[in-house]
């Protein structure tokens, strides 16, 4: 069994497991299914985008405007969000075909904005991007990973590591979309509550540490403590995703 890492935990807050940084998309069916159904699921982006708007990511410390990078989410560390999929029935339900599928958005990246350096919250997903919309290849607008660069493509899968230090850059003049994923790995299917329920429990306590300064990474025992204090709450949004609003 491997060790599970949690960012929450780590006061460096960088990962140095000896994963490769990309994952070979053939070791997957779900990718092959979603790209056969590739016109549909961006169909339905545009048809709701056509009406609504996608709501800036809510760390905006990580990009220069708050509305360099919106999203709108289905599903959120095994919580549905139910409000939202109701715009995207197909895709909903062909995420809902895959348990290990375990968070769903789609992440569009404004033209000349950059996604800071920052390291994902758990070594047990791999984070997945489906190239919906790509203006241009590298080096204009693409992904980085430990230095390792990968361009974007349409109906292609980038698929990585989310533990370690990456960013995301578009210097182009048109979006860039994509449909984002967490797929648990195999080998953490037996810790998946646990796993669910920390990041959830981390992604609390980070969207509240621009007010209270105690939640900061530097007080690391204090926030630790909370962690695994509020973590069995979270359980509750795993039941009603309602109480992801808290979040």
């Amino acid at each position: 069994m491997k060790n599970r890492w949690y960012s929450i935990f780590n006061l460096k807050g960088h990962y140095d497991g000896p994963e490769k940084e990309f994952v070979n998309t053939e070791n997957f069916e779900w990718a092959k299914e979603f790209q056969r159904h590739f016109e549909e699921i961006k169909n339905e982006f545009y048809q709701f985008l056509n009406s609504k708007d996608l709501s800036p990511y809510f760390n905006t410390s990580m990009v220069k405007s708050d509305n360099d990078w919106r999203t709108i989410a289905l599903k959120s560390w095994s919580v549905e969000l139910y409000k939202n999929q109701v715009s995207f029935p197909f895709t909903t339900k062909l995420i809902n075909k895959y348990p290990e599928i375990i968070s769903a958005s789609f992440n569009l990246l404004e033209p000349k904005s950059i996604i800071k350096p920052h390291v994902g919250d758990t070594n047990a997903i791999y984070r997945c991007h489906l190239g919906l919309t790509v203006p241009e290849g590298l080096p204009s607008c693409g992904f980085e990973v430990r230095g390792q660069q990968r361009p974007w493509v349409e109906n292609e899968w980038i698929i990585f590591l989310d533990a370690f230090e990456h960013t995301a850059f578009n210097q182009t003049n048109n979006p860039r979309v994509i449909l984002l994923l967490d797929v648990l790995r195999d080998e953490f299917t037996s810790n998946r509550r646990e796993v669910t329920s920390t990041v959830l429990t981390s992604l609390f306590l980070q969207k509240r540490e621009m007010k209270f300064r105690m939640l900061n990474k530097e007080n690391q025992s204090f926030v630790s403590f909370l962690v695994i204090g509020l973590r069995p709450f979270a359980f509750i949004a795993l039941k009603f995703s309602n109480f992801f609003k808290l979040f």
